[in-house]
């Protein structure tokens, strides 16, 4: 049996065809399992020396509860063996502790649930690799756009990383070492590590085929499943030495949602997955690659009205040079009010536009609407879904009608520098070939 090409439900089949006596090739059954189990796997990390965020197996609501405050606020819930970080949820307060656990402990009855305190404003990076009897045979690190918190599925992913400090990078491929060598991993895994100013830990591990192999094997021009197979089936491998930092273009994978086929579902990114499909792209820099795959998605430029709406204070003050270059590009901004108030402080002019819920004249949903707006910047104030508010309302209607929607305040950020740099006809249109060739 090969289970490492079949997704989580091949994997969370290993034990059993174990125990049923058929024959699992490559990384062993019980390897998978101390991987995927949270509890096993977090030990182990423990004993390997290995940093990870703070964490302790659910045992009851109240130890949950003691620990949270303990660490303080946020806290992640992470059930085992689920699919697409199913039921996982990053609380704020007891009460959404308690839902999110109930839900973990529901969906993953017979596995441990474990919480680890959730690290805000770090960059998450992405270890793809194949390895056979434990050494690394090839391997491809990226980064995410966005913060951590945001699943992999529905992160923007960059390759080669071109913000992920070089010392960073380094400690990222000593523990994946490390933990190739513990696992003694035959064939494909992807480990998500997070990283804040050089400090780096490990989130997980799962001992197959990620979806971002695809991404990084084209970008790279190595055929990462033909390594895995090779390692699986005992053939020769050729180990890749390249450094894929050497590239001379960069890839973008941006994440398709279908919000509109979906009613009622609040279209915000999270650490549970919703996208439902990919696009990469590639370009001469990150600009070039970042636009063609948010053009890709259904973005369309240019951009000539936008309505911002950017949630806490903190997010405000960290998008007022996007603002500001934003306006000198000529686009028209509208604001819901406490927005506009703030930017006017620091030199932005931006129309007040009415929340949904006043239904005042001129309003949010009457604009979106109508046409007259090319882009809608909500950031969510939490972060989880929010109820029947304004801002969810601003959300559902952007994608209702077709227009562009970003909810991360760092894509928001790159996307605006990428304006900033580029126009439509600058982007190249070249072949796949042409960027590979050398």
């Amino acid at each position: 049996m090969v289970v490492a090409m079949g997704g989580q439900i091949a994997n969370n089949l290993a034990m059993r065809f174990s125990k049923a006596r058929l024959n699992v090739l490559g990384t062993s059954a019980q390897d998978i399992d101390k991987a995927e189990n949270r509890h096993k796997f977090s030990t182990m990390l423990d004993e390997l020396g290995i940093d990870q965020p703070e964490w302790e197996e659910l045992l009851s609501l109240a130890d949950a509860l003691k620990f949270a405050q303990k660490v303080d606020y946020p806290v992640l819930v992470r059930p085992s063996y689920v699919l697409s970080g199913a039921a996982m949820g990053v609380a704020s307060t007891d009460e959404e502790l308690t839902r999110f656990l109930e839900r973990a402990v529901k969906i993953s009855s017979d596995h441990p649930v474990v919480i680890s305190k959730f690290l805000e404003n770090a960059k998450e990076i992405e270890f793809d690799a194949v390895a056979r009897d434990g050494e690394l045979v090839i391997y491809a690190i990226s980064e995410h756009v966005e913060n951590a918190g945001v699943h992999s599925g529905d992160a923007t992913l960059v390759f080669p990383p071109q913000r992920t400090y070089i010392e960073t990078l380094r400690q990222v491929k000593a523990i994946a070492r490390k933990i190739a060598r513990a696992l003694c991993i035959t064939g494909p895994f992807n480990i998500q590590f997070i990283a804040k100013n050089n400090d780096v830990k490990v989130i997980e591990c799962n001992l197959r085929a990620s979806r971002s192999f695809p991404f990084v094997s084209k970008v790279s021009n190595h055929n990462f499943i033909d390594f895995a197979t090779r390692a699986i089936m005992g053939k020769p491998v050729k180990d890749i030495r390249r450094s894929f930092m050497e590239l001379d273009y960069v890839g973008v994978k941006a994440p398709q949602f279908s919000f509109t086929r979906l009613s009622g579902a609040d279209p915000t990114l999270g650490v549970e997955m919703a996208s439902t499909g990919e696009v990469g792209c590639l370009g001469v820099d990150f600009e070039e690659a970042f636009l063609k795959a948010l053009l890709s998605v259904g973005f369309r430029l240019p951009i000539k009205t936008i309505l911002m709406s950017t949630g806490p204070l903190e997010n405000k003050a960290e998008f007022v040079e996007s603002a500001r270059v934003l306006s000198s590009l000529g686009v028209k901004i509208y604001c819901t009010r406490g927005t506009a108030r703030f930017m006017k402080q620091y030199g932005v002019a931006a129309e007040v536009l009415n929340w949904p819920l006043e239904k005042k004249r001129p309003n949010v949903l009457e604009y979106i609407s109508s046409g007259k707006i090319d882009l809608v910047i909500n950031i969510p104030k939490n972060f989880q879904e929010e109820e029947l508010t304004n801002d969810y309302i601003i959300r559902r209607k952007a994608v209702d009608f077709g227009v562009p929607l970003i909810t991360n305040l760092q894509l928001a950020k790159r996307f605006v520098e990428s304006l900033d740099q580029l126009k439509v006809s600058d982007l190249k249109i070249m072949s796949w070939d042409e960027y590979t060739a050398n």
